[in-house]
């Protein structure tokens, strides 16, 4: 389709690196939830903080969550979509790696359960800003 275009593994990992608010999607117990999350890119994983509630369950229970982020400028757009398993950090060696990565809540709230995403499959479009072409007689 003209004025779309398939990012590359590499293009959705930096995109992924240039952001840092992104929605969380999982399905778990049969509802499907999202989540505002802000997170960090750990060579090829996700990382991001939460606290005890449904946000935590439900990352626990769900086999596969999805993070989804995108941009946009006056001349074009993007979205990132990057889908894998999520488990919660509870060996101490890597709370202590994660607890020096460049992540701090956004809202006052104390999060002391580091979660890792690791994305199976990440992909993303790019898109062409414009007006839209003369739909014409139907």
């Amino acid at each position: 389709m003209e004025g779309i275009a398939e990012l590359t593994a590499d293009q959705c990992w930096e995109r992924l690196r240039s952001e840092q608010l992104g929605r969380l999607a999982m399905c778990a117990g049969g509802e499907i939830d999202i989540f505002p999350i802000n997170f960090v890119v750990d060579g090829q994983s996700l990382v991001f903080r939460t606290a005890p509630g449904t946000k935590l369950v439900e990352t626990v229970i769900a086999s596969e969550v999805a993070l989804e982020i995108d941009g946009f400028t006056e001349q074009d757009a993007w979205s990132v979509v990057a889908k894998g398993p999520a488990q919660r950090l509870e060996q101490q060696d890597e709370i202590d790696a994660a607890d020096r990565l460049p992540l701090r809540p956004w809202a006052p709230t104390l999060k002391y359960t580091y979660v890792r995403i690791t994305p199976a499959h990440v992909t993303g479009r790019a898109f062409v800003r414009g007006p839209e072409p003369d739909r014409g007689m139907f």
